[in-house]
């Protein structure tokens, strides 16, 4: 499977730039790598389609220094695809190494480390992991769970440049910073604003199932509300100081937020995934205005699942 080349007729993205770039779609399109129906995806500026390989489902990706990219493979096996021959070149089976062997593990979140090493977060056993090339364990951290399952444990992890760890733990509904001990230094509950929880992945659910966490340049962290339909920029003293919400953007409507990246003109694109049909699957956002500068929505080639993406040349 991983060499086969897949024969796909070129699509067109629906491309709605807003704003002062809103003449000169070269200032506001973007070049993304993203999953959805039929598998990973490039999507090109100009709404193409580049590459693409069948796929199963994740909750994370990222593109190497390399070109290379890095990915999940079924529920706990972390890999590494070379695009240029859709063949994995190196792959880490949670699932039966470094002491998982008989239990449940699932994986969610990873990274490809400065030194070359990969950060491995384990929903189950529910530790941080970081492995050489070979496997070998370098480095692990015990995490707080106070709600335990493999499948929501966490969601996105990311390493800190102080070497701390920044999690998002899903049923928790907290984001948690973890020194390289694992001793918890920072903690964050996203607030439920006084709504009930609702069940549901869409836009009728509600809750805050978090998915992902970065932290900011100016020491704030951004939070992709997950279920909660949002997304907060919060500062180390847990305040809210940025908020997005349900329908607050003009003509679209939030539902399970997913990634939310900060792009290099400081806006924050944002995932959205289980819109439904009319919604787009990416958001771009001033988040000085809320203004939105552009959106990808290709929910019939994609479909209603795009729970990863990745802006290439932000």
């Amino acid at each position: 499977m991983y060499a086969f080349v897949f024969v796909f007729a070129v699509l067109f993205a629906t491309i709605d730039p807003v704003g002062a770039n809103a003449s000169d779609d070269s200032e506001v399109s973007h070049r993304v790598l993203l999953h959805g129906k039929t598998g990973l995806v490039i999507v090109e500026r100009d709404g193409s389609v580049s590459w693409q390989m069948p796929w199963g489902g994740i909750h994370d990706i990222h593109v190497l220094d390399n070109g290379h990219l890095l990915t999940r493979q079924g529920s706990a096996k972390v890999v590494e695809i070379d695009p240029a021959t859709n063949a994995v070149v190196w792959e880490y089976d949670s699932a039966s190494a470094n002491g998982n062997a008989g239990k449940r593990v699932e994986v969610h979140a990873f990274e490809r480390l400065a030194d070359g090493a990969t950060m491995i977060a384990e929903s189950g056993p529910a530790r941080i992991i970081e492995v050489d090339r070979d496997g070998k364990l370098l480095h692990e951290v015990k995490l707080v769970v106070d709600h335990p399952n493999p499948h929501t444990d966490t969601r996105l992890v990311r390493k800190l440049e102080n070497g701390h760890y920044l999690v998002t733990h899903e049923a928790d509904g907290k984001a948690r910073e973890y020194d390289s001990r694992g001793d918890v230094v920072w903690e964050y509950e996203v607030p439920m604003f006084e709504k009930v929880s609702r069940r549901g992945h869409g836009p009728e659910g509600f809750g805050n199932r978090l998915f992902s966490a970065t932290r900011l340049a100016n020491g704030n962290t951004l939070i992709g509300g997950g279920n909660g339909h949002c997304v907060l920029e919060v500062t180390p003293q847990k305040q809210i100081v940025r908020q997005i919400h349900q329908h607050d953007l003009p003509g679209i409507r939030l539902a399970w937020v997913t990634t939310v990246e900060v792009l290099g003109n400081g806006h924050w694109m944002i995932g959205n995934c289980h819109a439904g049909p009319g919604q787009p699957i990416l958001i771009e956002v001033d988040p000085e205005t809320n203004a939105v500068i552009w959106t990808l929505d290709r929910f019939d080639d994609f479909g209603n699942n795009v729970s990863n993406s990745t802006v290439i040349d932000r």
